[in-house]
């Protein structure tokens, strides 16, 4: 897997090249500061991800983005930002961005994001659920059952199918079908994202015994 990465802080790069490097399987493949510098890099060594800033000194990373679909590039694009808005975040959808990871996110989070994209799905940060949340007017967890959502704070602490059904007193077969309505309510691709939303929200046993 080869990646690019566009970003106009020369420590944020490097930092990016570190993290990716570590991964078996995984080639840096160039750095660009700009527009123009990351179509040279990507029409050069033709990668498979580019990891690209979403606000660059003169241009932002979604135009960027439009740009390079409209080009023909077949690259899949992750955004990196710091924050989130409405603007952003509905213009990420449209030029339709792979992946949308922010930067406070922990290295394995970014690597997972890499892996899962690599793979053809897409991937939000948790984080971002937050903004689709007040898009659509609800949150995701109000479609939730109270059985569901115990589920998913059990997904939150790490726990596998026996032990949930150990905890929540329900058969595993129970437990598979629960997961599996979380995921599709959730729009998530796994269990691994339920657990990452579900820690992102802050949803805890502690919030569910006042509902």
């Amino acid at each position: 897997m080869k990646i690019v990465i566009v970003d106009d802080h020369p420590l944020v790069r490097r930092g990016l090249a570190s993290v990716i490097s570590m991964q078996p399987g995984v080639q840096f493949a160039g750095e660009a500061t700009n527009g123009q510098e990351a179509f040279d890099v990507i029409e050069a060594t033709k990668p498979d991800i580019v990891l690209i800033d979403l606000k660059l000194v003169d241009e932002s990373g979604l135009d960027v983005i439009q740009t390079a679909r409209a080009r023909g590039i077949v690259s899949k694009f992750i955004l990196l930002t710091s924050s989130a808005s409405r603007e952003d975040f509905l213009r990420a959808e449209e030029v339709l961005v792979d992946g949308y990871v922010l930067k406070e996110a922990l290295p394995e989070e970014l690597l997972f994001a890499i892996q899962l994209v690599y793979k053809g799905r897409k991937y939000y940060d948790p984080g971002l659920m937050e903004e689709k949340m007040r898009i659509s007017g609800s949150s995701p967890t109000d479609e939730l059952t109270p059985k569901e959502k115990e589920v998913l704070i059990e997904l939150g602490q790490g726990a596998c199918n026996r032990t949930i059904a150990t905890r929540l007193f329900i058969s595993g077969f129970t437990v598979k079908k629960h997961v599996s309505q979380i995921l599709a309510k959730l729009q998530v691709n796994d269990r691994t994202q339920a657990a990452l939303y579900a820690n992102a929200i802050g949803l805890t046993k502690y919030e569910m015994s006042y509902e």
